[in-house]
């Protein structure tokens, strides 16, 4: 089994890194000096930078050994099947895709049978159309065994729908969460690995979370004409204060041109030193625009590796795809600012405004972290491209939706062409991200004037601190 292999993959790692340090220690450093009280300090740096070579090599060989067991287990034989059903669940947005994950899959490629009940309102949902799913007495005998008051998590049923210890005598299992009752009966449960259930449970949980707060958007638009409520459950997806990070400080602002917006954006911090900053642009306006602004919120939000920029664009660009929403796409900036390595990389979908502020001996200059990738959702990804610009202490990071430089002044010039938004920009680099935003804020109404603004206006700074 994965866990077990996995195990014995890091112990032997352990040991020949142990080895290698005693084989150093032995025959780096040599026998007259090892006698000696105080051994030249040139020599046990010798021994640390092999040492850590060493490691560095002997850690990447086990992570690719790592992997290609983790892909021979999950993805082949018989854990492949629960593998696929999983990595589809991600991208499932409606009960209905649900049930058709289950039917394709677990039903016609696995041949297994499923019960989907709700406990709470004691309704069958789904069920496989065959003797066992179907037969009054095994749904009598689930819900004497399992009421409304089962615990949540992964359970494995024995031979009389009862509890057994572990997969070798299962002829099932279920997951429970949120009085929902999941049964999958398979006769071949016992060859699935032990280590694919947790990643079951957790995709589970993210689709009900995902599935119920579109449904919410959805209801709210259908029966409320409090637009002010759809507006609030949008904003939600918004993050309400910004994170304390070292050596970084970040500040937004958002205002929608009506209640709801297409407007998004998000920082999260991935590890002391990286966070992932986003802000993005859904075409149009309106429920459909809400609609996949949350969608690639939640998408960005679930994906364990957050470092990997491609794989978060093409999943946004299918859960879109998945949407068949008619012409809607969106523009979106994802970068990860490193401030060990003093780095941002960068995936440019098209946004027309990102950019660095960085001091020069002669001043503030402009660097425009350029489009590196075509928009999303909407027409075929080619290979996804990943930029990296250097980072200085000081400089400033703005990313802006286009209602920032396409607002218009009374001859119908736009911001963005106009030296002036370029001075204000160099001359707020060496403020405050708050009150960068502010000035910019400030430049953007009275360039418009009187008149009602044209589309949402979104911004989020970030400035590199020492």
């Amino acid at each position: 089994m994965f866990k077990t292999k996995r195990n014995a993959v890091m112990v032997l790692t352990d040991f020949l890194l142990v080895t290698c340090l005693v084989f150093l220690i032995g025959f780096v450093i040599p026998n007259p000096i090892r006698d000696q009280s105080h051994v030249p300090l040139f020599v046990w740096l010798t021994v640390v930078v092999c040492f850590f070579i060493l490691s560095t090599i002997l850690h990447m060989e086990s992570f690719h050994l790592l992997e290609k067991l983790r892909n021979k287990i999950f993805h082949k034989e018989e854990t492949g099947l629960l593998t696929e059903f999983i990595e589809k669940l991600r991208f499932c947005y409606s009960m209905d895709d649900f049930y058709d994950n289950i039917g394709t899959i677990l039903e016609e490629k696995g041949d297994c049978s499923v019960l989907f009940i709700d406990r709470q309102k004691d309704y069958v949902l789904y069920n496989s159309s065959d003797k066992l799913t179907c037969n009054p007495s095994v749904l009598t005998k689930l819900s004497q065994n399992f009421p409304l008051s089962w615990s949540e998590g992964c359970y494995f049923l024995g031979d009389n729908y009862g509890i057994v210890s572990g997969p070798k005598t299962a002829r099932g299992f279920f997951i429970v969460h949120n009085n929902h009752q999941l049964f999958i009966f398979c006769r071949y449960t016992k060859l699935f690995d032990p280590a694919v259930y947790p990643t079951f449970i957790r995709e589970f949980k993210h689709f009900f979370a995902r599935a119920k707060t579109i449904d919410d958007l959805a209801e709210i638009s259908e029966l409320s004409s409090e637009w002010n409520q759809l507006a609030d459950t949008q904003r939600s997806f918004l993050p309400p204060v910004m994170p304390e990070i070292d050596k970084l400080k970040v500040a937004a602002y958002y205002r929608p041109l009506v209640n709801v917006s297409g407007d998004y954006y998000s920082v999260l911090p991935i590890s002391r030193s990286k966070t992932l900053l986003m802000l993005g642009d859904v075409s149009g306006k309106g429920l459909a625009a809400a609609l996949v602004m949350g969608l690639v919120m939640n998408t960005v939000k679930i994906l364990d590796n957050k470092e990997d920029l491609p794989n978060m664009i093409r999943a946004v660009d299918k859960a879109i795809k998945g949407m068949k929403l008619q012409d809607k796409y969106t523009v979106l900036f994802l970068g990860i600012v490193d401030t060990n390595a003093m780095t941002i990389r960068y995936v440019n979908a098209s946004m027309s405004d990102p950019l660095i502020i960085s001091k020069s001996p002669d001043g503030y200059r402009i660097k425009p972290l350029n489009s590196n990738c075509s928009l999303v959702g909407i027409i075929d990804l080619t290979e996804v491209t990943v930029s990296e610009q250097r980072l200085f202490r000081g400089d400033v990071i703005l990313m802006a939706s286009d209602g920032v430089s396409e607002v218009m002044d009374e001859s119908g010039e736009e911001l963005g062409n106009t030296k002036l938004y370029e001075d204000t920009i160099k001359s707020s680099a060496v403020k405050e991200p708050q009150e960068f935003i502010d000035d910019v804020v400030n430049l953007v109404m009275n360039y418009n004037g009187d008149k009602k603004l044209r589309d949402d206006v979104t911004m989020m700074v970030a400035k590199i601190e020492g």
